[in-house]
């Protein structure tokens, strides 16, 4: 699947077209490019969607901390699944942002040829966020394109929405993120060398460093799932800044000891699927105190992993 940087790298005589932040690619981004993709195919067309990166907010808000939930390349990789023929991940700056909504629409006319534009109800674009639905029903005519607006997604009676993920995130709740997200919340990155405290205490780590931007769970303790390669491990990940040794540690550390592993991961690409909470990350006594709570949360990993325990405290 074509994943192009810049809308003006794209041509296409005919299209069907979803626009917006795409970001985690959760339930309600799935049930708007099943939507796009069903009506693309009855019509023949190419399926487009067109997202933005950076997100609007932090180049209009300067909004921190970091929070995306996937790469550009994660999500657009995410919409290739779904059936999508090619994504444009635009570069949104201040320029773009003062862009018109009847001039945006042009520049998807001239582009795309959009046939289809599929909408959620609270849509919007354009320079002040001017081009909601009653802009588009409303120039949906002139410019030649059906307009089709989707209810929201919900979950237990809230909207699904890539905000209430990232509330879960940070109440480290990643079975709630899990739900919304239609699978597991996941964070890769490379395997670099740390401290060397967890082999010290025979519990080996893999510390990984991942994209500075990237959103992750409170500081804890949770049952995972790791991916290297083709093969996969369970796993018990700690977040956090390690008070036990780090007390002056600011940025937090994902750490993650494999179970039933033995080698070496240095330099290796790795993805962690977080499953559940074990529990909120503390300060211990001393080394034997930590090893003793480690090898509880490595045996309470194994049952919620193994599918023998509903879920954890969170």
């Amino acid at each position: 699947m074509p994943h192009v940087r810049d809308l003006a790298a794209l041509s296409l005589p005919a299209s069907a077209v979803t626009i917006g932040s795409f970001d985690g690619v959760h339930l309600g981004h799935q049930a708007l490019t099943a939507a796009l993709t069903s009506l693309a195919q009855a019509s023949r067309l190419p399926a487009v969607v067109l997202t933005f990166f950076p997100h609007p907010s932090v180049v209009l808000r300067g909004r921190r901390p970091v929070f995306y939930l996937t790469s550009p390349e994660e999500k657009a990789e995410l919409l290739g699944t779904r059936g999508v023929d090619y994504v444009i991940t635009q570069s949104f700056d201040l320029a773009l942002s003062t862009v018109r909504a009847e001039a945006f629409l042009g520049r998807l006319q001239a582009q795309l040829g959009m046939r289809h534009l599929c909408i959620g109800e609270d849509f919007a674009l354009g320079h002040g966020r001017e081009g909601n639905r009653a802009f588009l029903e409303a120039a949906a005519p002139r410019f030649g394109f059906e307009l089709h607006v989707l209810p929201p997604v919900m979950l237990d009676g809230r909207t699904v929405s890539s905000t209430r993920i990232r509330e879960a995130l940070r109440a480290g709740d990643v079975a709630q993120a899990g739900a919304l997200l239609g699978r597991a919340f996941s964070v890769p990155g490379t395997v670099v060398r740390g401290a060397g405290r967890g082999r010290s205490l025979d519990i080996p780590t893999a510390n990984l460093d991942i994209w500075e931007e990237r959103a992750t769970p409170a500081a804890g303790v949770y049952a995972c799932f790791a991916e290297v390669g083709p093969e996969r491990f369970k796993a018990v990940t700690n977040i956090g800044i390690r008070p036990t040794f780090d007390s002056g540690q600011v940025r937090p550390i994902v750490e993650s000891h494999l179970l039933d592993f033995d080698g070496d991961l240095y330099g290796r690409e790795m993805r962690l699927d977080f499953v559940a909470r074990l529990r909120e990350e503390q300060r211990f006594n001393g080394p034997q105190e930590l090893v003793q709570q480690i090898r509880s949360d490595i045996a309470r990993a194994r049952l919620i992993l193994d599918g023998s325990a509903e879920g954890a405290d969170g």
